[in-house]
């Protein structure tokens, strides 16, 4: 929001945000121009009267400087970029979101590879995945085999995902949670992947 001479036209700030034009107290700052050239120390009516040629705001940059750092920009456009940092830092921040993948002891090769592909695609938009295994009656006996299976899981997905710990038991179910490795460490692994085949043929034959 420029600077245009008509006087004040925001209310004080609060402590958190920057004294603009008329609210800037030193009387001397060291400008920075609107192209982020070093103007030098000037008298702040000075600094303020290149603002207002320039049809920009003045802005406290470095408070505690001595003297304090002003800078010529447009403010209004700059708590916008500055919000939509603050914004993009939050959502990084925020816990993503966990799809839940369920598989049987017996689900066979074909089925099981098309779920490795959904949590590839998941992984992919950054999604967590968890993969879910129950064991229904007798099966609680081959809880080895089906913890093979879900490191097969997670094996076939190396390339764009890490376990968060081992498979672990709850109840009748076995799962593990990937989450997804950052862009940079993805990137060679998708180049030499095949689609999340499996490295080799899981047992069994029949659905889940």
């Amino acid at each position: 929001m420029a600077f245009r001479g008509r006087g004040p036209r925001f209310t004080p700030p609060p402590p958190d945000q920057h004294r603009i034009n008329r609210y800037i107290r030193a009387p001397r700052v060291r400008l920075i121009g609107p192209d982020g050239a070093q103007v030098g120390i000037v008298p702040i009516e000075e600094a303020l009267r290149r603002a207002e040629e320039a049809q920009l705001d003045l802005v406290e940059v470095a408070p505690n400087a001595d003297p304090p750092v002003c800078r010529i920009m447009d403010y209004g456009k700059f708590k916008y970029q500055q919000h939509k940092k603050e914004a993009e830092a939050r959502r990084k921040q925020a816990t993503t979101t966990v799809k839940e993948l369920r598989l049987g002891y017996r689900t066979d090769v074909g089925d099981l590879e098309r779920q490795i592909q959904k949590g590839r695609e998941f992984l992919q938009e950054g999604d967590r995945v968890k993969y879910v295994l129950r064991f229904r009656g007798r099966e609680m006996a081959y809880q080895d085999l089906g913890r093979e299976k879900l490191l097969k899981v997670c094996e076939a997905l190396s390339d764009v995902a890490a376990p968060e710990g081992t498979p672990k038991m709850e109840g009748r179910m076995l799962s593990v949670v990937l989450a997804p490795l950052s862009k940079k460490k993805a990137k060679g692994g998708q180049q030499a992947a095949s689609g999340g085949n499996l490295p080799e043929r899981a047992e069994g034959s029949t659905g889940s």
